[in-house]
């Protein structure tokens, strides 16, 4: 079985390989390069394992007319830059110590050596320059069956790093067979570890719940999340039950997928606990608060544009286990394109301050409730309250 695409057959991978190859080094294709060419998913990430260590591959880079960054060369890493593409060689390792967070690794000399450090078994898939797969410890079955399985112990595994224990549900959400179902050795160690994850710091923890939740479909890890009682350890308070709904009505509507979205809809959720950016905390926060105080539509929409008007009708709908009516929902797109025909300069001088945003609050409503139609001049005539 061979792996083939542009990715590894274009001449800037070819090089980085060769570059290796004929300095006297193994040279191989990784995790989620071959585990996504087999799947016939986008790739996105080209990392690179060898034998040669970091500063030989620095060494070998400067040579080639490459350029090569240090990024991660405690660990092993160096990132080749060739024609643009950033290539990213880590030289076989092995863990000698762990703490749940970061490892302490020595070097190894095979792939065999290194493929029980990772994760999963479909992540430890290896691919020579020719596209030829090795598979050092069984993977390829995993891969095949769409079952996500931690090599080896998955004990051990997780407590080299609590945060497998999101990437477990993550994986699973993204490459899994839902029919399949999470498997049950794995899942049982995420249950009994999930204290660990106290140990990881907070942005890790939000990257890999945002990944999780931009998946096609999340509901199923996230409801085993929350059956493991790892949910409430990152989320407290966060109920798994209306997303599903929520899923449903996105591909109803045909709606995208947004992990914000989908946050919101778990919970309100707590912008530090996530470490979200300022602008992801404010919408999902927003989208949480509108969609469990029950905003008022039109002015929904009008004050914050359709996508936000259909984002909160869709959380809506799965707090209340209710579907999005057809009317409400073209309503949404109505009311967005509307725009509102009095300006304050329309009632002033004869108001002013506090009494001017009355009026024009009074006039907004009034022109919503006639679904619109009411004009400028129609507005400016009716009587003071």
């Amino acid at each position: 079985m061979k792996v083939t695409g542009a990715w590894i057959e274009g001449k800037t991978t070819q090089a980085v390989m060769a570059m290796l190859a004929e300095a006297g080094h193994q040279a191989f294709v990784v995790g989620g390069c071959v585990r996504n060419a087999l799947l016939g998913a986008p790739i996105t990430d080209i990392d690179i394992s060898t034998d040669a260590r970091p500063e030989r591959v620095l060494e070998l880079a400067g040579k080639a007319g490459f350029k090569a960054v240090p990024t991660g060369i405690d660990h092993g890493t160096v990132t080749v830059i060739a024609g643009g593409i950033p290539h990213e060689i880590t030289t076989f390792r092995r863990d000698v110590e762990t703490d749940g967070r970061r490892a302490v690794v020595a070097y190894a000399n095979s792939i065999e050596d290194d493929a029980h450090r990772r994760d999963f078994t479909m992540n430890a898939l290896y691919a020579s320059a020719d596209g030829a797969i090795h598979d050092p410890i069984n993977g390829l079955p995993d891969l095949r069956a769409r079952r996500l399985r931690f090599i080896d112990d998955p004990r051990a595994r997780i407590t080299e790093d609590y945060l497998r224990i999101l990437r477990f549900f993550r994986f699973h959400a993204w490459y899994g067979d839902p029919d399949l179902g999470l498997d049950a050795e794995g899942l049982a160690a995420c249950a009994e570890l999930s204290e660990g994850l106290e140990q990881i710091s907070r942005e890790r923890l939000g990257g890999e719940l945002m990944k999780l939740l931009s998946a096609p479909d999340p509901a199923p890890s996230v409801a085993a999340m929350a059956h493991a009682g790892v949910l409430g350890r990152i989320l407290p308070g966060a109920d798994a039950r209306p997303l599903p709904i929520l899923i449903h009505e996105e591909a109803q509507r045909g709606v995208s997928p947004d992990a914000l979205r989908r946050l919101a809809t778990l919970t309100s959720p707590d912008a530090e606990a996530l470490r979200l950016s300022r602008q992801q905390a404010r919408r999902a926060g927003f989208l949480a608060r509108a969609a469990r105080e029950g905003a008022a539509l039109a002015p929904l929409a009008l004050d914050h544009g359709a996508d936000t008007a259909r984002d909160v009708l869709l959380i809506r709908a799965a707090l209340l286990e209710t579907p999005v009516s057809d009317g409400d929902w073209r309503f949404a797109q109505t009311a967005a394109a509307q725009d509102f025909p009095v300006a304050a300069t329309d009632l002033m001088p004869d108001y002013t301050g506090p009494a001017l945003g009355a009026r024009l609050a009074a006039l907004r409503s009034a022109w919503i409730a006639s679904g619109f139609t009411l004009t400028r001049a129609e507005l400016l005539d009716l009587p003071r309250e």
